[in-house]
């Protein structure tokens, strides 16, 4: 019996659905016709790409037009927009011409209209200080998105009819500042800030200030920022130096600060100490050579180092544990003397 049923099995090998041998079946068929249609289509394909394209032209890229605010508007009068305004939305266009306008009109400071910021207005006021952004370089994203977000709540404030003062000013940014002027001062003149002296390295300061200092302020109007510039900050005025003074000697006097005696980070280029932000930490798996400015050869760390002391009449020794082995001098000398 199994051989009867191989033996059936192999003759309907071919046999399509007529049952005829060696005819294929409908699917068969159509499932045949869908491959040669694809094969015929990839080779047509190939031959156009194969082909050199002489006929087409490239698509030229058009250039969207910039609109601009042509009109001749003189600095500080109010901007004519008697004519069409443009298909599309333009900043250029819009932007144009206001903000000159604005200032001369002394609409941004608390005085406008004749009021006494002095006298209590009855319907409120408020008055805003912008975080005085670094001195060191220019506005960013952040200082943009928080501009927008004051100028937003003072102008509110504004329409409400209150005296309003959003007051606008520069940070001197402090090491970051004297680190750049430094540079600048020995790449013009190879000289530090020691070899100038205090007064002349302040001067220095303060001329690097104006050049970076009403590039900020540009991009304050450019933003359209309703601050009074007549009112602008540094913080190395000497008002506010002594603003500064006075706000620490009253939190000392309360008690909410103090003095005393820390390990503190010393940078040895800046002859200064520099707070935890500004240091840069670095593990070390065992002694290591670093190069520190003001030395010529790199200075060994990542080691503990021991020295004994002889205690003299006593035959006993002070032992001391020190980071590097510079400080093992400075101590002996400081004993010696």
């Amino acid at each position: 019996m199994p051989q009867d049923v191989n033996s059936a099995a192999n003759d309907n090998d071919g046999v399509g659905q007529g049952g005829e041998p060696g005819q294929k079946s409908a699917v068969q068929l159509k499932k045949e016709a869908k491959k040669k249609e694809k094969l015929e289509k990839f080779k047509q394909k190939q031959e156009k790409l194969q082909q050199p394209n002489t006929g087409k032209k490239p698509k030229e890229k058009k250039e969207k037009q910039v609109i601009t605010y042509d009109k001749s508007t003189a600095p500080g009068e109010k901007k004519d927009i008697s004519g069409p305004m443009p298909d599309a939305y333009s900043p250029r266009y819009v932007e144009a011409a206001w903000y000159a306008w604005w200032e001369k009109s002394q609409f941004f400071k608390p005085e406008y209209g004749g009021r006494d910021p002095l006298v209590e207005n009855p319907k409120g006021r408020f008055v805003m200080v912008i975080p005085p952004p670094n001195v060191t370089g220019s506005l960013h994203l952040g200082h943009a998105l928080t501009s927008a977000v004051e100028d937003a709540i003072t102008r509110w404030h504004r329409m409400k009819g209150r005296t309003t003062l959003w007051n606008p000013g520069c940070d001197h940014a402090g090491i970051a500042t004297q680190v750049v002027v430094e540079k600048k001062l020995w790449r013009e003149t190879s000289k530090t800030r020691h070899d100038i002296g205090r007064e002349a390295f302040v001067q220095q300061v303060w001329k690097w200030k104006e050049e970076k200092g009403d590039r900020i302020y540009q991009q304050l109007r450019m933003m359209g920022c309703s601050v009074d510039f007549d009112r602008a900050t540094f913080t190395m005025e000497p008002k506010m130096s002594k603003a500064v003074t006075e706000a620490f000697v009253r939190l000392h006097d309360q008690g909410l600060i103090y003095r005393c005696n820390r390990l503190i980070n010393w940078s040895c280029t800046l002859r200064s100490a520099i707070s935890d932000i500004e240091v840069d930490k670095r593990e070390l798996p065992g002694r290591t050579l670093l190069p520190v400015p003001g030395y010529k050869d790199k200075v060994e760390f990542g080691v503990l180092i021991s020295f004994a002391y002889k205690v003299e009449g006593s035959g006993q020794c002070a032992f001391f544990f020190f980071k590097d082995a510079l400080r093992i001098l400075a101590c002996s000398a400081a004993n010696v003397w």
